[in-house]
Parts: structure tokens; C-alpha cells; sequence
């Protein structure tokens, strides 16, 4: 039984009520004639997370979002299914049925992104139908690949129309996608979008029946430009453990009310909506439902006082009250010990050679090509920190062991090397650095940790060790973003000036994102959509 000022999402009314709970299940919702303090709220659904986006197993996750309130996720798991492919989702459901949180999955529609890199698995309309037959998979998660549904990629619509036949939804990724384009796009019966940026843009595939899940996660945050737009959910997409640890869905309902939107529209967004579109048994207060609920301050600062998964109460004050051991998975690094000489660009000629360089932009994703002219040392190209031109380099790590290098310019390093095994979306080994010694000592020490994320500086080695898929570590919340927060000073002391350096880097490798981009085969002109040289 649970007691308190009931919010009834169905009728807008707030009224005295007790909530009677048996077998994980509500039995009855009856009005009292009592006065409380608190609030009762459906559960908090996240309808679109990328789990792996916090370095935190599925349990360790639920361990952190909990007692926040989040009761539910709906979770794409394409970090890892490009890693291990269905054998890595198991793996997240796996762990995920260790916890109380309710765990939902999509069916990851685009492993791996592009033909243009190493993936360790591929995801096609068999694969897609054999998850898709599984009770907790909900969607067919985002399709990135817009250009392939408005081309009419045969492989594309097949996933699309599996999805159909099963009558599960299709989630979408279409940032910028206007006109006939996004019209077509939506034909295909793709029902959300999570990458709308701005007002008219959001208005425009709302319009056409899409229904908008508003983006507020810790690199990506469009609630202030989008929130008039009347959305359907708030979602997170990519959340960091830093931030995790201050709030999740409630913190994201504290800001929507503060903007102006009408607190009872927002908890809407983070329950009966989720719940409705994806077909869930939670989410929402009535008899026979899940007794996933929720009991608040108020309804402007969402401090959550207790939480209640299946009846069963797994949540007080801030606290977790439930024992997390998360699972083991096997090492996923195939890869020979790596020689300087593999990080240099030989052009067989002395004296000085113009490149290519790949320009960063601070807190885009976004780059821009730019050149350098650099000096040949021993037959090989040499970094030039005072122009801040570093290399770059990708290390395949599926066993094939490809290098592909290239150069960089706004990461500001004055000596050093920093890797990460977090490289969207096939997550080989991104490294960048002002010499091939401390490039192959960074990514070496990365093989021996099974992933993660290091930092070389004068022969001293600093690491956050992520061995599950090289993309999540085993450690809680706290040990993760305390380990985090140094790494990001060491960088600093280095001369970085990026407030999100290894965030930065690991997109360096996303071919889906213009202009100048590196895979494991090469340096890749994304306007083109080809290879390019790096000495031009």
C-alpha cells in the first residue's frame, strides 16, 4: 500500500489517495480522506537511452538512475552490437535482469553505420527478425540510415518492413531531413525523432505526424529551444556518469517546468506516453498495471522520496536498495602489440610534405578540413605541437589489425598521448598524439586493460579501464566519473583545451558526420563520401 496526493494523468486531477498493490500488480486506486505532503506519480520511462553512452553496465546504471525516479528505460543498445552483435545485446539483457529497473530494447537497425570501417559484427533483416520476436525488444531502433530509406536501400526497407509485421514501431535519426526527403522518410511508418535542433525543424516533422522526442542528455540538449514545440517525450539519448549522479529524468522534469511547460504535460512525456507508444504494462496508474510508482516532494522539484519497482520498494531517499554484481563478459581486443612504426606516415621523400588535416570544433561534431605543411624526419612525417597539428591514428581491433593515420588539429596537446576504445560507431581504437612512441605505449596499455580510456604523459600512465566491450566498466557511478574527472585534468595539464577531450576524439571516427573523418581504412572525406590521402 502506498499513500499520498495522487496525480491522475487521465482525468489532470490531484487528489488524496491509496494505492493498493498485490502480486507486483495495482489492484485498486481509492480517494482517502487524508492529507499528505507527497506525490504519487507513475514510474519514469526514458523512452530513448543509450546505456553505454554512460561506461556503466546495465546494472550499474539502474543502480544510479533508481533512486531518481527512472523506473524504465528504452535502451539501444548499437554501442555494443557493433562490438559483439546479438551475442553483446544478450549480454546487456543479461545484466539487466540482475536489478529491478525495467529494461526495454530496440533492435539496433544500422550495424555498422558505413561500409567505410571494421565493425566486429553486422546486423542484417535476419538478425533484426530474430530480436525482434524477443518479448522485450519494443522497436526497431533508430534508423540513422536516412539516405538509404529515402534511396530505397532494399537491406534498409527490409528491417523496416520486419518491424511492421511484427507491429512494433520504428524510431527514427533524421537531423535536418526536410521537404519530400522527410516526407518519404516518415512514409516508411517511422514514427519518432529524437534529433530535432531547433523550433522549425521540430515543427515541421511534428506536422507530418512524427512524434518528438525532446533531447536533453549531457552533451546534446535542445529542451530550452524546443520545448513550445509541445513534444511527445523527454528523453536523454547519451547520458555521462557525472551527470547521472545529480539527476536523470527527474532533473530534465525540473528544468521543463521551470521553462514554462505544465508539470502535468511533462510527467505525461516520461510515462503514459512512453508507455502508450511502445505498448508497455507500466507507466501509468490503473488497475492491473505494473506497481511502478513513484512518490515526490512536489511537482516543480521532482526530489524523489521513494520508489516502488513491482510493488516492491527499491529506492529511499536517494539511495539504492538493492545489491549490484554486475556480469562478466569475455575480451573483445584482438590485436598484436603495436610498434612506434606503426603510427608514421612514410612519403618517401625528404624535406616537407603538405596534408590534409582534420579540423575539431569545440562542442560540435562536426569537422573541417584543413592543411599543414610538416617536416619529413627520418623518412617519416613528423607532428608539429607549436601548430598544434598532432596525429591521428585508428587501430582496428577485431583481429584484423589494420592502422590507418592521419593528422589533427584543436586538440592543443603539448606532449603526450591520449586513446580510447570508445570510437562511434565501430569503437576500434582512436588514439591522438605528438609522437608514434606515445601513441603505441596509449594503445598498447589499452590492449592490456581490455578498453578504456588512457592518458601517456612523460612515460606516466593514467586509465579508466572499461573491459566490458571495451565501452562500460564494472565499477559503480562514482568510481567511474571520479576516475573521469582525473583523467580530464591530467589531459588538461597536458594543454588541452577541450572541455570534452575523449568525448571529442571518439567521434573523429563517425563517417556519418561531415567533413573530414578517420576509420580504420583511411582517411574519409564525408562530403564525398570517399577516401581522401592524407599528403595532398
Amino acid at each position: 500500500m502506498l499513500k499520498g496526493n495522487l496525480l491522475n494523468l487521465f482525468t489532470e486531477e490531484i487528489y488524496p489517495a491509496e494505492v493498493e498493490i498485490k502480486g507486483g500488480l495495482i489492484k485498486c486506486i481509492r480517494e482517502v480522506d487524508e492529507e499528505f505532503k507527497n506525490y504519487i506519480l507513475p514510474g519514469f520511462i526514458d523512452a530513448h537511452i543509450h546505456i553505454e553512452s554512460s561506461m556503466l553496465t546495465p546494472s550499474r546504471f539502474a543502480e544510479a538512475v533508481v533512486p531518481h525516479g527512472t523506473t524504465a528505460v528504452v535502451a539501444d543498445p548499437h554501442e555494443i552490437a557493433n562490438v559483439l552483435g546479438i551475442s553483446g545485446i544478450k549480454y546487456m539483457m543479461n545484466d539487466a535482469s540482475t536489478v529491478p529497473l525495467r529494461f526495454f530494447f530496440t533492435a539496433p537497425s544500422c550495424v555498422p553505420a558505413t561500409p567505410f570501417e571494421t565493425s566486429g559484427a553486422v546486423l542484417g533483416p535476419r538478425e533484426i527478425d530474430e530480436l525482434l520476436q524477443l518479448d522485450d525488444v519494443v522497436a526497431l531502433g533508430e534508423m540513422m540510415n536516412f539516405p538509404g530509406v529515402v534511396g530505397e536501400d532494399p537491406t534498409v526497407l527490409e528491417k523496416i518492413k520486419i518491424a511492421h509485421q511484427y507491429s512494433k514501431p520504428v524510431d527514427g535519426h533524421a537531423p535536418l531531413l526536410s521537404g519530400d526527403d522527410l516526407c518519404k522518410y516518415i512514409g516508411t511508418g517511422i514514427s519518432t525523432d529524437h534529433e530535432c535542433s531547433v523550433m522549425e525543424e521540430a515543427m515541421e516533422k511534428k506536422r507530418l505526424g512524427m512524434k518528438i522526442m525532446i533531447r536533453e542528455g549531457s552533451s546534446a540538449k535542445n529542451l530550452e529551444e524546443l520545448w513550445k514545440v509541445g513534444g511527445d517525450f523527454l528523453v536523454s539519448d547519451d547520458r555521462h556518469p557525472e551527470d547521472i549522479l545529480q539527476g536523470h529524468l527527474n532533473q530534465t522534469l525540473k528544468k521543463a517546468v521551470q521553462l514554462g511547460i505544465d508539470p502535468v504535460e511533462a510527467i505525461r512525456m516520461v510515462t503514459l506516453n512512453p508507455s502508450t507508444h511502445y505498448n508497455l504494462d507500466n507507466g501509468l496508474l490503473s488497475p492491473g498495471k505494473r506497481a511502478d510508482l513513484i512518490l515526490v516532494d512536489d511537482l516543480e522539484n521532482f526530489n524523489v522520496k521513494k520508489v516502488m519497482i513491482n510493488g516492491e520498494l527499491v529506492a529511499r531517499e536517494g539511495k539504492a536498495l538493492f545489491n549490484v554484481k554486475p556480469l562478466p563478459i569475455e575480451n573483445t581486443f584482438h590485436l598484436k602489440t603495436l610498434k612506434p612504426f606503426n603510427f608514421e606516415i612514410n612519403p618517401m621523400r625528404t624535406g616537407n610534405a603538405k596534408v590534409r588535416v582534420i579540423k575539431v570544433m569545440e562542442g560540435q561534431l562536426l569537422t573541417e578540413e584543413s592543411e599543414a605543411n610538416l617536416e619529413i624526419v627520418d623518412g617519416a612525417l613528423k607532428a608539429d605541437p607549436e601548430q598544434d597539428v598532432l596525429k591521428i591514428g585508428v587501430v582496428e581491433r577485431y583481429g584484423n589489425n589494420h592502422v590507418a593515420n592521419g593528422f589533427v588539429n584543436g586538440f592543443s596537446l603539448d606532449k603526450g598521448a591520449i586513446a580510447s576504445s570508445v570510437a562511434h560507431d565501430s569503437h576500434n581504437i582512436i588514439v591522438v598524439g605528438t609522437s608514434s612512441e606515445d601513441m603505441a605505449l596509449a594503445v598498447n596499455t589499452l590492449k592490456n586493460n581490455r578498453g578504456g580510456l588512457v592518458a601517456v604523459c612523460d612515460d606516466d600512465i593514467h586509465s579508466l579501464k572499461l573491459p566490458v566491450a571495451g565501452l562500460m566498466s564494472t565499477m559503480s557511478a562514482d568510481e567511474v566519473s571520479l576516475q573521469m574527472n582525473l583523467l580530464h585534468e591530467v589531459v588538461k595539464d597536458m594543454g588541452c583545451k577541450l572541455v570534452s577531450p575523449f568525448m571529442t576524439m571518439s567521434f573523429m571516427a563517425l563517417l556519418v558526420i561531415p567533413q573530414l573523418k578517420i576509420s580504420d581504412e583511411g582517411l574519409f572525406d564525408v562530403g564525398s563520401f570517399q577516401f581522401v590521402d592524407v599528403i595532398k
